[in-house]
């Protein structure tokens, strides 16, 4: 098991723009597909404070719920990338 877990839903050009980052630093993350209506989506709600995706957790590094595709590749380069 992973780490890192990914709540996203397929089509979506945000989640894609995450999962072409995590590639890129060939990390491996287990995905959770959500409903595509939002008031169905309690477990992303719970865990993030809203029910947009994408949204990441990083149990090693205390990410309960991070959202925002941009500020995840962030975070995703400046923890995993070379950088680091």
């Amino acid at each position: 098991m992973s780490n890192l877990t990914l709540y996203e839903l397929p089509g979506c050009p945000y989640c894609d723009k995450v999962k072409n980052k995590l590639a890129d630093l060939d990390l491996e993350y287990d995905s959770v597909e959500v409903p595509r209506a939002h008031p169905e989506r309690t477990e992303v709600k719970e865990i993030s404070g809203q029910t947009g995706v994408p949204v990441l957790v990083d149990e090693e590094h205390g990410i309960e719920g991070m959202p925002e595709s941009s500020d995840i590749v962030e975070y995703l380069d400046e923890t995993y990338g070379s950088a680091s």
